[in-house]
């Protein structure tokens, strides 16, 4: 006799039903994408419209409905849900977005977007994801031709900029001492790294994933302009031989996070081939001076280091994420240093190439095709419009800091190498005193105010930061090709309006 709950299990048997029908989200669907493009597209990208409608935390979480429940909600209420999302969201594609150093929309790789989620695809295997797998490696090869390494190199796209500079530390590391992979850090010495002091916190967050540890991070001094000083690094990297230390590995930057600065490669190359150690350039933000005739000399030298790091997601504008990490390699070192050999994934009796299974030489397994987002766009723009869109956000950048040069009240931290301009407002009420701790301390303030009622007011985004021991200073980063000197006018103005009380 069958148990009571074998009969349940039998009347209520869920195969007994039919499957998913989604011609019946279809009406969900379409009536999604049109909110999406009416809302997160159009109005999202219209200078009339708030970059932001701000609420507190609290606010927020009784605006939004975030209870999970128990039972499915009507389409009208997801829509609404969504909507919310839209409305409640910052816009950083808005014309006054400064915030960070992405912005602006770009639509071609939207779609690639679209696509991508739609299919679902992951970058493991060739079998999986034929089609994202030869559009990675084209991009792939044709950044490799971009930074001058003509003898080709490997590389892949993964999730941001930190992730690609832990994959420097880890194929540095791997180079120098291949047996850590298999017996840990154990079987090593005490490794060092070296990295400036205005670098990305990416590579201390790196050095104590990969069991480092921070204190193996040598900072090097920069100069006043933020360049790491070379002459700075070769004296540390002595000091730290002297003690017992196993240098391996320095950072650059090219374009840094808050001055926009771009380490010197070729002289910190020449300190690298002398003391045969790896060099890796986060180009993150600044990589796209490459693509530019005119600027890419402050990449001087990028055809010498082992490693990049370089995200299409910034200053070209591809959708989020899209980082892109290089490897001056041919000996299959990413490979190499990251291979699990998972055999239900990398048989090795496959029908085709296996060169083109790429999942053994990423720390992920399940990887988004990013590249797409930026092979689609580039396919529709081309080589020549990317580098006129790079051309003209740093044109802008000029223009705006010439403009604050000429108001009153307004002053230029330095001036601007690349696309961040950093500068001071300084209200009426403090134009008089002179410099020192009681003008600085009250100059310090005047930033968060400002930066406080334009998120409230939701007229704008710049950020703002204390920086080496200096006040709180605006950073302006230029990008999109949809801002234009009546914006960068707009800025100037609207901080005035909005601190001249202070």
């Amino acid at each position: 006799m069958a148990s009571s709950t074998e009969t349940h299990i039998k009347d209520n048997d869920p195969l007994d039903g039919p499957p998913l029908d989604f011609a019946a989200t279809e009406s969900f669907l379409q009536q999604s994408l049109t909110m999406i493009l009416e809302d997160a597209v159009k109005k999202a990208t219209d200078v009339r419209q708030k970059v932001c409608e701000w609420h507190s935390p609290e606010e927020l979480k009784e605006l939004l409905d975030l209870e999970l429940r128990d039972s499915g909600e009507p389409e009208a209420r997801i829509l609404e849900r969504c909507r919310d999302a839209i409305r409640y969201s910052v816009k950083t594609t808005h014309p006054h977005f400064f915030n960070q150093l992405y912005a602006g929309l770009e639509p071609y790789s939207l779609v690639a977007s679209f696509i991508t989620d739609a299919l679902k695809p992951s970058l493991y295997t060739y079998e999986m994801s034929p089609v994202f797998t030869l559009m990675e490696n084209a991009v792939l090869r044709k950044l490799i031709q971009i930074v001058g390494w003509e003898e080709g190199g490997d590389g892949l796209f993964n999730a941001g900029g930190s992730m690609s500079n832990m994959y420097a530390l880890n194929l540095a590391r791997y180079r120098h001492f291949p047996e850590i992979k298999e017996l840990g850090n154990s079987a090593a010495p005490r490794l060092a790294v070296f990295t400036s002091q205005e670098c990305h916190y990416s590579i201390s967050k790196a050095a104590a994933l990969m069991g480092i540890g921070t204190k193996n991070v040598f900072v090097v001094p920069s100069d006043k302009r933020g360049k790491m000083t070379p002459s700075a690094l070769e004296e540390q990297i002595e000091s730290v031989k002297s003690e017992g230390g196993v240098p391996f590995m320095v950072n650059a930057t090219a374009g840094t996070t808050v001055l926009g600065a771009f380490d010197p490669i070729d002289e910190i190359a020449d300190i690298c081939e002398k003391y045969k150690l790896w060099l890796h350039v986060d180009a993150c933000w600044g990589g796209a001076v490459l693509m530019s005739n005119k600027h890419k000399l402050l990449m001087k030298g990028i055809h010498r280091v082992d490693s990049v790091s370089w995200n299409p997601h910034k200053m070209l504008m591809a959708c989020l994420q899209c980082s892109a990490f290089l490897v001056r390699d041919k000996t299959h070192l990413l490979q190499r240093c990251h291979s699990a050999r998972a055999s239900y994934l990398f048989q090795q009796d496959k029908f085709y190439d296996l060169s083109y299974d790429t999942g053994d030489k990423s720390v992920q397994c399940s990887r988004k095709p990013d590249a797409f987002k930026f092979w689609l766009m580039w396919k529709a723009l081309g080589t020549s419009e990317l580098e006129q869109r790079v051309d003209r956000a740093l044109t802008m950048a000029r223009y705006l800091a010439d403009e604050i040069t000429k108001r009153e009240g307004f002053r230029l931290v330095m001036e601007p190498e690349y696309a961040n301009v950093c500068f001071w407002y300084i209200p009426p009420s403090l134009r008089d005193l002179p410099d020192g701790p009681e003008f600085q301390e009250k100059l310090h303030n005047v930033a968060p105010v400002v930066k406080e009622r334009m998120m409230k007011k939701g007229s704008m985004m710049v950020g703002y930061q204390p920086h080496r021991g200096q006040a709180n200073f605006f950073r302006m980063v230029v990008i999109s090709p949809q801002v234009s000197r009546q914006d960068m006018d707009f800025v100037l103005d609207e901080i005035h309006s909005l601190g001249k009380d202070l």
